[in-house]
């Protein structure tokens, strides 16, 4: 019987869930402000939605930095 990888496949989905909900997000979102409203507030929808993101990707980006330091710190 062939062993499956659980933390893969979880690592996998949780990409795959962050992805789609971005994509409905700038998509569907921003779509229903272009359709409604036009592009000028679309854009400036756009725009919210990147400069909403930044302290996310900020935090995220600082996890990921601490994980290599504590990663090569504990090499021995």
């Amino acid at each position: 019987m062939k062993e499956r990888d659980i933390r893969s496949y979880a690592n996998q989905t949780q990409a795959r869930l962050i992805a789609g909900a971005l994509l409905l997000l700038f998509i569907v979102g921003d779509g229903l402000i272009y359709l409604i409203y036009g592009p000028g507030p679309a854009l400036m929808g756009l725009l919210c939605l990147f400069a909403g993101l930044l302290p996310v990707i900020a935090i995220i980006l600082i996890f990921w930095g601490i994980d290599w330091v504590v990663k090569r710190a504990n090499r021995d």
